[in-house]
């Protein structure tokens, strides 16, 4: 008998990995994931943010050790029990960890959530060892909600305030940041053909048809599940275009040569 893969419920937020209509969205994250993982090697790495849990196992494949945090109780569970990752419950604007204890700081997809982004920032700073990094993604206010001014209020009901590149890295300087790389995610060359077929993009295709409550055409359902890692490009160039945006950061400071094993 095939082992039973247990799955969180979908909440409309969420990326869950092994469902078919949720392929994109996992494929898209999972892109991040994968261009963070040499900056892991051998390294304490914290992921601030775990959520479905399976972003950090796979850091925890290269690193020395990953930790997890997480609000939500059953979220934090089902990461201990599928994935055997360290979890502790926290609120991510109050990090439970000592000063300078951890070499890197994974956010993904979760700054946008936060009430006080400023202040979960300075956090990370406090955390990282000097010369650590802190790699924050989120979705690019200029492309996910276009039109909007910085104040309105989000169209998605889980975000409390969206950022486009400028608003981010404004804030890492009072944050305790120096160094900073800007990059997005854009798709490639084979995502940009699926997009075509669907009226110009796939994405604006899926969220109709969550909208409506429709059927998946097959068309549309064949490529959604066919999308693949691969089809995904992490730029420097052209950042106010990109879907995501990936902002990476150093703490100031030279890490004492026994701070991070290798």
């Amino acid at each position: 008998m095939s082992p039973v893969i247990e799955t969180l419920p979908l909440t409309g937020e969420r990326t869950v990995p092994g469902i078919p209509a949720e392929n994109y969205w996992f494929r898209r994250h999972e892109a991040v994931y994968l261009a963070l993982v040499d900056d892991c090697r051998d390294a304490v790495v914290l992921e601030a943010g775990v959520g479905e849990g399976y972003g950090a196992a796979l850091l925890s494949d290269v690193a020395q050790r990953v930790v997890g945090l997480e609000l939500e109780a059953v979220t934090a569970s089902h990461v201990r029990r599928r994935y055997g990752l360290d979890v502790v419950r926290a609120d991510l604007q109050r990090l439970p960890l000592p000063d300078a204890s951890v070499d890197v700081v994974v956010n993904l997809q979760v700054i946008e959530h936060l009430w006080d982004q400023p202040g979960f920032l300075r956090e990370c700073a406090r955390v990282l060892r000097p010369g650590g990094r802190l790699h924050c993604s989120t979705p690019n206010r200029l492309t996910f909600s276009p039109g909007n001014a910085l104040d309105d209020r989000p169209l998605n009901p889980f975000h409390t305030r969206e950022l486009a590149a400028a608003d981010l890295t404004a804030m890492l300087p009072d944050a305790g940041f120096g160094a900073v790389e800007v990059r997005g995610l854009h798709h490639g060359p084979r995502l940009v053909e699926r997009d075509a077929r669907h009226g110009g993009s796939l994405v604006e295709a899926q969220i109709a048809l969550a909208l409506s409550g429709a059927p998946w055409p097959a068309d549309l359902q064949a490529d959604v599940e066919a999308v693949t890692v691969d089809e995904f490009e992490l730029r420097s160039d052209d950042v106010d275009a990109s879907l995501d945006l990936v902002v990476s950061a150093v703490r100031p400071g030279s890490s004492s040569p026994t701070a991070r094993r290798r």
